[in-house]
C-alpha cells in the first residue's frame, strides 16, 4: 500500500508546479483569478451570471468553464463576455494542466477578472490547485446544512464561501448556525456571503468584495 503514496504525491506535486506557472501568468496580466466550486445544482452559473451583470460595465471579465458541453458558456457569451470551454472529457475536476492548456485562448492582458468554473463536485476539485487568487465555494440551502461536515476538505480550502438560495430557507430545514459552525471549525474567519440569485440578497456585498480586490491588482 505504501508504494502508492509516492505516486499520488508525484501527481499532486506536478500539478502544483503547473499551478505556479498559471499564477505567474495571472500576476503578469494583472488580473484577479477565481476558482468557483460547488456541487451540481449549487448555483455556480447563476452566481457567475449575477457577478458578470454587476461588474461588466466597470471591469473586463472572462470565463473558463470545465465541462463537456458549452450550455452554460452560451448564456455568458450572450452577455458579450469572452469564454472558453475546457473539455474535461467527463473528469470530476479541473487540474492546473487543463487550465494552463486553455490559457492561450484567453487574452489575459485584456482582463481584470478571470472566473474559472470548476466541475460540479465537492470532493475532487478540492485536491487540485489551479494557481488562482481565491478558491470560491458555493453551497446552497437545498443541499442541507451538513455539507461542511461531510466534505471538510472542500470547505477547509475555501478562501470565500457563498451560501446560495437563501430565499428557500423558510421552506427548508436548514440551520445556518449549524452550517457556519461546521465551516468555522475547519476554516475560521473565512469570508462568508449568504446570497440569493433570485432575489438579489447578499449579491451587492459579494460584488463589493470583488471590486475591492480587483482594484488592488497592479496593472
Amino acid at each position: 500500500m505504501s508504494e502508492n503514496i509516492p505516486i499520488v504525491e508525484n501527481i499532486l506535486n506536478a500539478n502544483d508546479l503547473i499551478a505556479a506557472r498559471n499564477e505567474e501568468q495571472f500576476r503578469a496580466a494583472g488580473l484577479l483569478a477565481l476558482n468557483i466550486m460547488a456541487s451540481p445544482g449549487g448555483g455556480k452559473t447563476s452566481v457567475i451570471l449575477q457577478t458578470i451583470e454587476g461588474l461588466k460595465d466597470a471591469f473586463r471579465l472572462g470565463v473558463m468553464d470545465g465541462d463537456i458541453v458549452p450550455i452554460d458558456l452560451e448564456k455568458i457569451a450572450e452577455m458579450g463576455i469572452p469564454v472558453t470551454l475546457i473539455n474535461t472529457g467527463g473528469n470530476c475536476h479541473l487540474d492546473a494542466n487543463m487550465v494552463h492548456g486553455a490559457l492561450p485562448s484567453m487574452q489575459l492582458d485584456g482582463l481584470d477578472l478571470l472566473i474559472i468554473e470548476n466541475v460540479g463536485n465537492l470532493i475532487c476539485p478540492a485536491a487540485f490547485k489551479l494557481g488562482v487568487d481565491y478558491n470560491v465555494v458555493i453551497a446552497s440551502v437545498p443541499e442541507g446544512d451538513d455539507k461542511p461536515y461531510k466534505y471538510p476538505a472542500m470547505f477547509k480550502g475555501a478562501d470565500v464561501l457563498l451560501l446560495n438560495k437563501m430565499d428557500l430557507q423558510e421552506y427548508m430545514d436548514f440551520d445556518v448556525d449549524y452550517f457556519r459552525h461546521g465551516v468555522e471549525v475547519l476554516n475560521p474567519g473565512v469570508a462568508f456571503f449568504p446570497v440569493s440569485c433570485r432575489t438579489g440578497e447578499g449579491i451587492p456585498a459579494w460584488l463589493d468584495w470583488l471590486r475591492e480586490r480587483i482594484s488592488q491588482k497592479p496593472k
